[in-house]
C-alpha cells in the first residue's frame, strides 16, 4: 500500500513539473483540407483525448470543394467552411457532438474568388468570409436552423503595395471579430492594411460600416495575414506572412495602436519565409506563430502584463508547410497541420514554460489546412 501511494505521488509530481493537469477530457477535433488531391475526402472529425493526446476517427464528409478553413458556432451546433475555389462559396453543416457526424445544410456564394477564411459571430447571426484572390469579403446572414441565408453584404477592398509580384492588388486574408462582437478586423496582404468595421449584429442586412479610422497600415511589404486578440481583450497581435514578423497593438473600441514589432526569424536564417498562423494560450502567457517557407517551425513568445512579446524559443514542426495549428482546450497539446508533408504533428505543451516537445504522434492526412476543437 505504501509503495502504491508513493508511486501515485511520483506521477503527480512529474505531471506538475511538466505543467500538465491530471484531468482528461475528450474533445472533437475538426480538420479542413484541400480536396484537389484525390486522397482527401474533405472535412474529418476525430475524438481527441486531452490527457493522452490519443485520437480516434469519428466521421468524415466528402463532396465539399476545398473546405480549407472552418468556423464553429458559439454553441458548437454548426460548422461553416469556405469553398476555396475560383467562384468561391461558404458551406454550412449541422454538427452532432455525440456522433461527430456532419450534415450538409446548404452552400452560398462568398461573393469573390478564393475564399480562405470564415468566422461566425457570437449570436450566430452572420458568417463573415474573406476572399483572398479578389480582395473582398462578405457578411452573410444566418437562418435560425444554422443554414446560410440570402441578402449578403459584399465589400470590395482596393489598393496595392510595394511587392509587385505579390501585392499587385488586394488579397484579403482574415475576417476576425473583436471580443465584444462590435467590430470586424480584416487583414489584407496585398495592401499592407488592417481594415476596421463597425459590426451591428442586430441588423437583418448591411451590418458593417467603416470605423473611424477605417484602417491602419503596417510597414510596406510586410503582407499581413492573420490576427488574434489577447484573452483580456486589451491587445491584438498581427502576423505578417511576407516579413515573418508579429506586430503588437493596444486595442480599445475598434482602435489599434501599434507598440511593438518583432521578427520571427533567427539571426542566422537566410531562407524563404512564409509566416502563417497565430494563437495565444488561454492563460494569456504565451503566443505562438507558424512559419513556412524553408523555416518550417513554430516560434514561441512570452507575453508580459503590458502585452509585449519576448522571444522564448522555436520548435521544428517536424514536417513541411505548417499552415494552421491549434492548442487544445486543455492547453496540454499543440497540433500543427503541415500542408506540404500531409500530416498533423502532435506536441506536448508545457503550460509553465510554453515550450513544445514532439510526442511522436501524428495523423497522416492529405493537405490539412485548418484545425478546430469543439468542447
Amino acid at each position: 500500500m505504501k509503495n502504491a501511494l508513493f508511486l501515485i505521488c511520483i506521477i503527480c509530481f512529474v505531471n506538475l513539473l511538466h505543467g500538465q493537469s491530471n484531468n482528461s477530457k475528450t474533445y472533437k477535433l475538426l480538420i479542413g483540407t484541400y480536396t484537389t488531391s484525390p486522397a482527401s475526402d474533405g472535412i474529418y472529425v476525430y475524438d481527441f483525448d486531452s490527457g493522452t493526446g490519443a485520437v480516434n476517427l469519428k466521421s468524415k464528409i466528402s463532396g465539399v470543394d476545398n473546405p480549407s478553413y472552418l468556423a464553429i458556432s458559439h454553441d458548437g451546433k454548426y460548422v461553416y467552411a469556405v469553398n476555396e475555389v475560383k467562384d468561391g462559396g461558404v458551406s454550412s453543416f449541422l454538427f452532432d457532438n455525440n456522433s461527430g457526424e456532419l450534415k450538409f445544410l446548404n452552400k452560398v456564394s462568398s461573393g469573390g474568388s478564393g475564399p480562405c477564411y470564415v468566422s461566425v459571430d457570437d449570436k450566430n447571426k452572420y458568417v463573415l468570409a474573406g476572399n483572398y484572390n479578389s480582395g473582398s469579403f462578405a457578411a452573410i446572414p444566418l437562418k435560425d436552423d444554422g443554414s446560410i441565408g440570402s441578402d449578403p453584404q459584399f465589400i470590395q477592398q482596393e489598393g496595392s503595395s510595394i511587392n509587385k509580384a505579390r501585392q499587385q492588388g488586394p488579397h484579403l486574408h482574415c475576417t476576425v471579430l473583436s471580443p465584444d462582437n462590435k467590430y470586424l478586423l480584416t487583414s489584407n496582404l496585398g495592401t499592407d492594411k488592417v481594415g476596421v468595421y463597425k459590426f451591428d449584429v442586430t441588423k437583418v442586412s448591411q451590418p458593417l460600416t467603416p470605423a473611424d479610422p477605417p484602417f491602419i497600415s503596417v510597414k510596406a511589404g510586410n503582407g499581413p495575414r492573420h490576427l488574434t486578440f489577447h484573452p483580456n481583450s486589451k491587445f491584438a497581435y498581427l502576423i505578417s506572412e511576407m516579413a515573418a514578423s508579429i506586430t503588437v497593438f493596444d486595442y480599445k473600441d475598434g482602435k489599434l495602436t501599434e507598440k511593438q514589432s518583432i521578427t520571427m526569424l533567427s539571426s542566422e536564417f537566410k531562407g524563404k519565409v512564409g509566416a502563417a498562423d497565430i494563437h495565444i494560450s488561454a492563460d494569456g502567457n504565451f503566443l505562438y506563430g507558424s512559419n513556412r517557407g524553408e523555416a518550417n517551425e513554430v516560434v514561441i513568445y512570452s507575453i508580459d502584463k503590458k502585452g509585449m512579446l519576448t522571444y522564448a524559443g522555436r520548435q521544428s514542426c517536424q514536417g513541411k508547410g505548417p499552415r494552421n495549428f491549434s492548442i487544445d482546450p486543455s492547453g496540454n497539446f499543440l497540433l500543427v497541420a503541415n500542408q506540404d508533408s500531409n500530416d498533423i504533428v502532435f506536441f506536448k505543451r508545457n503550460q509553465k514554460t510554453g515550450m513544445l516537445t514532439p510526442t511522436g504522434d501524428k495523423i497522416q492526412i492529405s493537405k490539412p489546412v485548418c484545425l478546430k476543437f469543439i468542447n
